[in-house]
């Protein structure tokens, strides 16, 4: 076999990996209803996103640092093994406890796959062809946002949401096998250290965040001294983290990027539009299945035109980038995405599925603008040796946003339902004993709720997703600003420098 021929298994092989990692929240999200109504823990569901979230977020670096120094290989073998392995225990899992430590697991792999897979494309391919493959590389991401929910549907409905896991192994092990055989790279790595203080401290201090945020107000009072520890400890934790960055040689995110505004800015709005745009994954498919008594598939068809806009999107801001500056493109996706999360914010028990649907692919555009112009933004006027630091600090931040946001605005979710129920269904205990929330998505249990409670509940779930997306409002508008912030510079001016490099 040629040359040509082996380096083509070897984009497959990397399109799959990808395409795993870049489905698996949305094919996990469509499928959470139904988890929630079998597996209980309404109050839980959180954390089967966000312990994924925050093993890739922790991974990202340590992996992207060792596959510089012993090869990309090993390392991207060893995080689609243990992506596999964490699938499959997932697909095991007999509680939600159990299904997120899991889910922790899976995240650890496939914090590698991403990072280490677009690195290993640019080492295979010589300059000309990098814009091509980044593109086909791209599109990758299009159609896992519009197949993921469909196949999670699917899968649910007509086989069983343990396989939405199981369906990641056959695809894993066919990745696994064309890289193992196929790809052969030089022994040429460089040598350098590895911010392990670094990663320590902002996994611990965004750790202590999440747990004060989950257990404050329900296991413990937020004035107890278990809450206050854990706030005094993200406290300790971030200062100790920001202090060993600046003495770090090669710290896991790079300060001195930061002294360029267009960077920084970028950084800033990917945190937040990451912190808000997961809602809407998150949250649509339990509104669908909780408020209208759908299936998942009535979940993901919802989904779907939100991905679809997002692909939209991302084509239009890609393809306007070469005529005006990214501020003013950014302006565009602003303005869609605060229109489309102040829609969300006015959704009820009355609202027609139709008129969500508009609602998400609305909200989807203005996402869909942000993900090349901010990653486009990240890597302005940065040599060739910082571009794919940048890059990856721009996807760091984008995680980060995404964790604390499915954390934070999650536990506000569940906090407004709670007391929602109690204000509305006093006497909720004599139909509901156990406290299990799993009543308000599984169909069986509905049956069995008188008509006049079971609105009740549905009305209390709508109004919660609701006032949490009011609340999702701010992080938009903090974004608008910083985008005000950006500068006039622009795609074309990159154009302009190359040539002036040659002349």
């Amino acid at each position: 076999m040629n040359k040509e021929s082996k380096r083509k298994f070897v984009v497959i092989g990397l399109l799959l990996g990808i395409l795993m990692a870049a489905m698996d929240n949305t094919i996990v999200a469509t499928a959470m209803g139904t988890i929630v109504s079998e597996l209980g823990g309404l109050d839980q569901f959180i954390w089967v996103t966000s312990a994924y979230m925050i093993a890739s977020v922790a991974g990202m670096p340590i992996f992207g640092k060792l596959s510089d120094m012993y090869g990309r290989k090993l390392f991207y073998v060893s995080g689609l093994t243990l992506f596999l392995i964490g699938s499959i225990l997932c697909g095991l899992a007999q509680n939600m406890v159990q299904l997120s430590i899991f889910r922790a697991i899976q995240g650890l792999g496939g914090g590698a796959l991403m990072p280490i897979a677009f690195t290993i494309m640019f080492d295979t391919f010589p300059p000309e062809q990098r814009g091509k493959m980044s593109g086909l590389f791209g599109a990758v991401f299009g159609i896992s946002s519009v197949f993921g929910p469909l196949l999670g549907a699917y899968i649910t409905d007509y086989i069983d949401w343990r396989w939405v896991f199981y369906v990641n192994v056959p695809l894993g092990l066919l990745s696994l096998l064309f890289i193992v055989k196929f790809y052969f790279e030089s022994l040429e790595h460089r040598e350098q250290k590895i911010d392990w203080w670094g990663a320590i401290l902002l996994v611990s201090s965004v750790l202590c965040l999440m747990f004060a945020l989950e257990l404050g107000g329900k296991e413990y009072a937020w004035d107890s001294l278990v809450i206050i520890s854990l706030f005094g400890g993200f406290t300790v934790f971030l200062a100790l983290f920001l202090w060993t960055e600046t003495k770090a040689e090669d710290p896991v995110i790079p300060f001195h990027l930061f002294k360029k505004r267009l960077f920084a800015t970028a950084q800033g709005i990917g945190f937040l539009y990451g912190a808000t745009f997961i809602l809407g994954t998150i949250f649509i498919p339990i509104f669908v299945q909780g408020v209208y008594g759908g299936t998942a598939t009535n979940s993901g068809l919802i989904l779907t035109p939100m991905m679809l806009g997002s692909v939209v999107g991302s084509q239009m801001g890609g393809r306007f980038a070469v005529k005006t500056s990214y501020r003013n493109l950014m302006i565009i996706s602003g303005l869609f995405f605060l229109t489309g999360i102040y829609l969300l914010s006015t959704l009820s028990a009355d609202t027609a599925r139709s008129i969500v649907t508009i609602y998400m692919i609305v909200t989807g555009i203005g996402v869909g603008f942000s993900f090349p112009l901010l990653s486009m933004s990240s890597i302005h006027g940065l040599d060739m040796r910082q571009r794919g630091t940048a890059n990856s600090t721009n996807t760091f931040f984008r995680s980060i946003g995404m964790t604390l946001g499915v954390t934070v605005y999650g536990t506000i979710q569940n906090h407004l339902l709670m007391n929602e129920l109690e204000k509305a269904l006093p006497m909720m205990k004599q139909f509901n004993p156990a406290g299990d929330t799993r009543v308000l998505l599984s169909q069986e249990a509905r049956a069995h709720i008188p008509p006049e409670v079971l609105q009740k509940i549905v009305d209390a779930l709508a109004d919660s997703i609701a006032t949490m997306f009011a609340w999702a409002i701010i992080p938009v508008i903090i974004a608008i600003v910083l985008i005000l912030f950006m500068g006039s510079a622009r795609l074309t001016d990159q154009f302009s420098q190359s040539k002036k490099a040659h002349l």
